[in-house]
């Protein structure tokens, strides 16, 4: 044990210091068996809204985050965006389509799009998450924040698997994407 946590200490790589069991059922399950997990929630651009609307909506999450009554982290995270589907339809249907003027606007998509891949676009996602180790709990917590945030006009859903393979990786890599593989093996 001694011996393990002298290699952990003196590792290069940061999945040997960092405390992760595993990562199922939407929860990072840490080595003292706490549980870490939370919701993500949908963005949504309040600004485009009349006044009132605003006002409402950011009174009641004033509301929603006083009534938290333990420890939760709000984090954001970029995702990368990965179109490279899309970017293949776009082809499909240009090499298929004969009309000089649909292909001008398909062109046009075809060039948006690989200015979205060069320029490393992503999507920014929101989440609370908590630590905790009863699971009933954790689900009753889970509930009243997508019911709490349901409330103020926003659409939340527990963190999948994924989700938070996404933070652990912009936490451990500075933002940077990594093309290399996973950063903890599960």
């Amino acid at each position: 044990m001694n011996m393990a946590k002298k290699t952990a200490t003196n590792s290069k790589y940061s999945e040997d210091w960092v405390p992760v069991q595993a990562i199922s059922n939407g929860m990072i399950v840490l080595d003292n068996n706490l549980k870490v997990t939370g919701v993500k929630i949908t963005p949504r651009n309040i600004f485009i809204l009349d006044a009132d609307s605003q006002m409402g909506i950011i009174n009641n999450l004033k509301n929603f985050y006083n009534q938290i009554d333990y420890e939760f982290w709000l984090v954001v995270a970029d995702r990368p965006v990965d179109i490279s589907v899309y970017m293949s339809q776009l082809q499909l249907l240009y090499n298929q389509t004969q009309s000089p003027a649909i292909r001008k606007l398909i062109t046009e998509d075809i060039q948006k799009g690989n200015s979205f891949m060069n320029n490393n676009v992503v999507d920014t996602e929101y989440y609370i998450l908590f630590k905790d180790n009863d699971i009933d709990r954790i689900q009753k917590r889970i509930r009243q924040l997508i019911n709490s945030l349901s409330s103020c006009g926003l659409t939340a859903s527990q963190t999948s698997n994924e989700d938070l393979r996404i933070i652990l990786d912009n936490f451990l890599n500075g933002g940077q994407t990594t093309e290399f593989g996973t950063v903890v093996a599960l």
